[in-house]
């Protein structure tokens, strides 16, 4: 039994001792994975309808470098280096350039074909088939969830910020009771523009290589990445909300 003991303690050794990950490589996945790009929303959204001074306040805050940079340091310490270059590699594939060519051609110049295709999307259902696929990579790559997270993330800055402009104020448990009817009704508008972007960018793309695009955020060293990433943002948020004068 000590012979077995001792093997199975050998054999986990190399698991625990795995080294860190780098900080700057997080921040690479981060470019790869969308994270970025919500760090780099965060601010323009929150800005909407604030005066200067309180504009002055949230600047100092929720700048996306320092937002990242926090995620950034706080996820070194929950997965290893290992794990983070697995996740680099299939974040940075052919496949996943692909599907990111995809979006920017519609981000660059298909804001008004978009909006037909919505409007058609009205008329007449997609494929289920097709949809089923668009749901499937929206819930592993978090795109919904990114979305969700930084409108509600943003309002309810944007609500502490009004609060205390008249004098009042309320703390994280109490700030979050009073905005929790709105998550959901934020979920749903994020999750029909999500779904409807995914279908008009990659409608050229076969549906296989859709089946291996979401396989590969549903491949463990992704979805530790994101989840860990969905899981650190609020604590980050409300840590800023609590240093607002």
């Amino acid at each position: 039994m000590r012979i077995l003991l001792t093997l199975l303690c050998l054999a986990v050794t190399p698991l625990t001792q795995a080294a860190p990950a780098n900080v700057e490589d997080l921040a690479a996945a981060f470019e790869l994975s969308g994270v970025r790009l919500l760090c780099d929303q965060t601010l323009p959204l929150m800005e909407r309808g604030l005066d200067a001074r309180q504009k002055a306040q949230v600047d100092k805050l929720f700048g996306a470098d320092k937002l990242c940079d926090d995620l950034a340091n706080k996820l070194s310490t929950q997965i290893d280096s290992e794990q983070l270059e697995q996740a680099r590699q299939l974040l940075g594939s052919p496949l996943a350039k692909r599907f990111t060519q995809a979006e920017r051609a519609v981000a660059v110049d298909g804001a008004e074909q978009l909006a037909d295709y919505r409007k058609k999307l009205a008329e007449r259902a997609p494929r289920s088939s097709r949809l089923d696929l668009v749901k499937r990579l929206d819930s592993a790559a978090r795109t919904t969830q990114m979305a969700t997270l930084l409108r509600y993330e943003s309002g309810k800055t944007q609500a502490l910020i009004a609060l205390k402009g008249r004098g009042e104020s309320l703390d994280e448990q109490g700030l979050s009771a009073k905005t929790a009817e709105h998550r959901q009704v934020l979920h749903d508008s994020s999750q029909q523009a999500v779904e409807s972007y995914m279908l008009f960018a990659y409608r050229r793309i076969p549906s296989d290589q859709l089946e291996q695009y979401a396989a590969l955020y549903e491949q463990p060293a992704v979805k530790q990445l994101l989840d860990s990433a969905m899981r650190a943002l609020p604590e980050l948020f409300a840590q800023r909300r609590a240093q607002l004068p």
